[in-house]
C-alpha cells in the first residue's frame, strides 16, 4: 500500500510540475506577443498566432481571421506604433490532453483596464494563440450611461445584424 501512495503521490506530482511548466511556457508565449505589439515587431506578434486564428477586438465589427487581422494591424505596425496591452492579472487552464489551454486576463491599456481572453494549441513544442477576444471593462455603475453612447451607433447595426 505504501508503495501504490508513493507511485500515486509521484504521479500527482509529475502532472503538477507539467502543468506548471505549460503554464509558464503560455505565460512566456502571452508577455511576448503582448510586447511585440508593444515594440511594433510585425512578423514577431504574428508569428504566435495560429495559421487558423481568429482576434475579435472592441468594436462589434472585429471579427478577423489570421490574414484579415494582419492586413488590418499592418499600418499600425508599420508606424511603429501598435498597442501596448502590460497583464495585471492572467488565469490559465487546461484541457485534459493538455495540448489545449484557455485563458482570461485583465490588461492595462490605453483604455484603461481591458479583458483579454481567448484559447491556445500546442502545435509542436509550442503555444499558439488560436482565438482571442479584447473587451473593455465597463464598470457596472457607469453601465446606463456606455449603453446611451452606443445607442445611436450600434442600433443601426443591430437592425442590420437581424435580417
Amino acid at each position: 500500500m505504501k508503495k501504490f501512495t508513493l507511485l500515486f503521490a509521484l504521479f500527482i506530482s509529475g502532472i503538477a510540475f507539467s502543468q506548471n511548466k505549460e503554464t509558464a511556457s503560455i505565460n512566456t508565449t502571452l508577455d511576448a506577443w503582448h510586447k511585440a505589439a508593444a515594440q511594433a515587431k510585425f512578423e514577431a506578434y504574428f508569428s504566435l498566432m495560429a495559421d487558423q486564428s481568429v482576434f475579435i477586438g472592441t468594436d462589434a465589427t472585429e471579427n478577423w481571421d489570421k490574414p484579415a487581422f494582419m492586413a488590418f494591424a499592418k499600418p499600425y505596425f508599420d508606424k511603429g506604433k501598435a498597442w501596448n496591452f502590460t497583464p495585471l492579472e492572467r488565469h490559465i487552464y487546461f484541457d485534459a490532453s493538455g495540448k489545449t489551454a484557455w485563458f482570461d486576463e485583465l490588461l492595462d491599456t490605453q483604455m484603461k483596464i481591458c479583458r483579454g481572453s481567448g484559447v491556445l494549441v500546442k502545435e509542436g513544442n509550442q503555444w499558439k494563440i488560436k482565438h482571442y477576444v479584447l473587451s473593455m471593462t465597463v464598470p457596472n455603475d457607469n453601465s446606463d450611461a456606455v449603453v446611451k453612447i452606443k445607442t445611436l451607433l450600434e442600433d443601426p447595426l443591430i437592425q442590420k445584424l437581424k435580417k
